[in-house]
């Protein structure tokens, strides 16, 4: 079986999106389908020897963030060109929504096509006014994969059809197999730890800080690591000078530096306040053994089952923060619910999720729906 699979966004920055490609290309290589992959990127870009670049990323502002897309006739001519040269059984678009090369590849693909979609959004104006224009394109879909059932509502809301539930996928052992720290002394004075792009607000960084002053009362030696792409001294100056002592910044980190965190996290705080599809970064740090507190939105909610496996708190809301937190670190058998999540999160390895991608293909190819 030979897949094209299309990434929307550019892989010289960090994303949920391209890692997901990455992880599942790796992983259906290794079961023996073979895979192409076209995403934006210039040619002079260092990119895996599966990646064909479709043009120069420029960066564009949607959903809350800054995406690297690439579109226009340099890259309408070598999608063209990648599709004909692929002879693929399976075009996998990501996104197909978003002005990128996704759309590009399905406006011009024949054969079979399926997509995932990973967006999450409330309302928007630009997506029910863009539907007619999009129509065309998403007919041409024999299946539709979303990744958590906000995902699917967005599908359902906007594009109409139904879709398949396929979560996305985690190396489980990159993390389960980090010693947890934390754990082994408890006279320690307690961490806390943000993960994400703490300059984008939907992040919820400045929800966190404002909670922070309640939560150092009780726990005076406090300590709150950031990490995550963006400027480390844009960063600090988000931080009022009367927390600096107790929180650090310290910007990008590496895959193994972002399990070593996550095990010496007494608790991981995720106070995203919207525009996320699922929650990969609580997966990863259930995985490392860390107990979780996350803001109650619907794709939180749903990886943490309601609470059983981490701690909910309201959207947008420091006060419930900082009681979550204080409750959370006064709690003995946070350790003891945190091994629980970390067990329940296997079913997300990539072992257990790339088949299914493969039983849609298999679907497909066979003529039936998925």
């Amino acid at each position: 079986m030979r897949i094209g699979m299309v990434c929307p966004y550019s892989f010289d920055v960090p994303g949920g999106v391209q890692n997901h490609v990455l992880d599942l290309t790796r992983t259906m290589s290794e079961l023996g389908v073979e895979v192409s992959v076209l995403a934006p990127a210039a040619d002079d870009d260092d990119l895996p020897s599966y990646v064909t670049p479709a043009g120069r990323a420029v960066p564009v502002r949607y959903n809350g963030a800054v995406a690297r897309v690439s579109f226009g006739p340099i890259a309408m001519a070598r999608t063209r060109r990648w599709l004909r040269d692929g002879n693929f059984d399976v075009l996998h678009v990501h996104d197909p929504a978003t002005p990128s090369v996704s759309l590009i590849a399905l406006s011009l693909a024949s054969g079979v096509s399926i997509a995932t979609i990973h967006t999450s959004i409330g309302r928007s104006r630009a997506l029910a006014a863009t539907e007619p224009l999009l129509r065309p394109a998403m007919e041409k879909l024999s299946a539709r994969i979303t990744v958590s059932r906000e995902a699917q509502r967005v599908v359902a809301q906007y594009q109409g059809g139904d879709s398949v539930i396929i979560p996305n996928g985690l190396f489980v052992d990159d993390f389960a197999s980090t010693e947890r720290r934390a754990a082994q002394d408890p006279s320690t004075a307690p961490s806390l730890l943000f993960l994400g792009r703490f300059e984008e607000t939907r992040k919820g960084l400045p929800v966190l800080l404002d909670a922070l002053p309640t939560v150092i009362e009780r726990f005076p030696d406090l300590r709150l690591v950031v990490a995550g792409a963006g400027d480390p001294r844009a960063g600090t100056a988000m931080v009022p000078e009367r927390l600096r002592r107790n929180v650090e910044v310290v910007g990008r980190v590496s895959d193994d530096e972002r399990a070593r965190l996550l095990s010496e996290a007494d608790l991981y705080v995720a106070p995203n306040t919207g525009g996320e599809s699922f929650g990969i970064v609580l997966i990863e740090a259930m995985a490392a053994g860390a107990p979780v507190v996350a803001s109650d939105i619907r794709a939180f909610a749903d990886v943490l089952e309601d609470g059983r496996l981490g701690a909910l708190f309201a959207n947008e809301d420091p006060v419930s923060l900082a009681k979550t937190l204080v409750d959370a670190l006064d709690d003995p058998g946070r350790e003891e619910r945190a091994g629980v999540a970390r067990e329940a999160v296997r079913r997300y390895d990539w072992s257990v999720v790339a088949p299914q991608v493969i039983s849609v293909y298999e679907t497909v190819l066979g003529g039936g729906g998925a």
